[in-house]
């Protein structure tokens, strides 16, 4: 099998520690998501150095003094999880985020990094999402070919001709699941401000679940494409001050309006503008949905 999505993550994991140099963010990455995610029984594997997000009960005092380094305790979880990563296909993800990224593309590059740290603790793994007006689902597995093909058959799903609705994939997932899962909704604004209140509500009963969503656009000459109308927005309107300013009033209250709804069921979120901020972006997201866990 061809890794080309895999192959792509690794290769925006290697430029981000290049970028930041002095900081490993794959390393502290791993360790917010341990932190957060662990199993109820672990059993010990190594010592490790500390990385920020780690747990301060796992410092083995013993051996920080010996060496001279702060060392946790990493250990293996004996429970592993059920991870679903929700997808929004509609053609909005064919937009551009505010960093001049495809939506598409910088959600399958952040949800990626996470299953690939997921993968590292052998949990289990899961999509499901509208192709058109058929729903598809892929029951958990473990390994890279299985994220491969969850990636490679989400980036064909989302065409022109996709106007599917979020809700629905919400909803095959709370007919026919009830075992207990952490969920990731992968979407953008509009994506997450279409969800209902009643799925959300009905999603936390029985779930951990945080959203990741794709930034817009701002409306800047020669830069916005009209999907819609298959064409670039002239010049004309994306200069028009007063018409800039409308559309971003009415995105600040879309996005006020979704945090709000998010906050009332206590679902960290994080917006995503570049694929080279993707893990630091991660690493809030888990950091928030660990404080919401409180």
């Amino acid at each position: 099998m061809k890794m080309r999505f895999i192959t792509k993550i690794q290769g925006n994991m290697k430029s981000m520690q290049n970028i930041h140099t002095r900081r490993q963010t794959s390393c502290v990455l791993d360790g917010s998501y341990a932190s957060v995610f662990k199993g109820k029984s672990m059993n010990f594997d190594e010592l490790r150095e500390y990385v920020a997000g780690d747990d301060v009960k796992d410092i083995d005092w013993k051996a920080t003094s010996r060496s001279g380094k702060v060392l946790v305790r990493q250990y293996v979880a004996e429970k592993k999880h059920n991870i679903m990563f929700l997808f929004d296909t509609n053609r909005r993800m064919l937009g551009n985020t505010k960093g001049d990224e495809e939506k598409r593309e910088l959600a399958i590059m952040a949800a990626g990094t996470l299953a690939m740290f997921v993968n590292r603790n052998d949990d289990y793994i899961a999509t499901t999402f509208m192709d058109g007006e058929k729903l598809k689902h892929y029951p958990f597995k473990t390994g890279l070919g299985n994220i491969e093909i969850l990636l490679e058959d989400y980036y064909r799903a989302v065409t022109m001709e996709n106007h599917s609705d979020l809700n629905a994939t919400i909803e095959y997932v709370l007919k026919n699941y009830n075992r207990k899962m952490i969920v990731f909704i992968v979407s953008d604004l509009e994506g997450i401000h279409g969800i209902t209140e009643q799925n959300l509500r009905r999603l936390k009963v029985s779930h951990d679940v945080l959203a990741l969503y794709m930034s817009d656009a701002n409306l800047e000459p020669g830069k916005i494409y009209d999907l819609g109308k298959d064409r670039y927005v002239d010049d004309f309107f994306s200069k028009d001050k007063k018409l800039q300013k409308i559309i971003e009033e009415k995105k600040l209250a879309m996005q006020q309006e979704a945090q709000e709804k998010l906050k009332r069921h206590s679902i960290a979120n994080e917006d995503f503008d570049k694929a080279v901020e993707v893990e630091k972006e991660l690493i809030s997201l888990l950091g928030r949905h660990k404080f919401e866990k409180r």
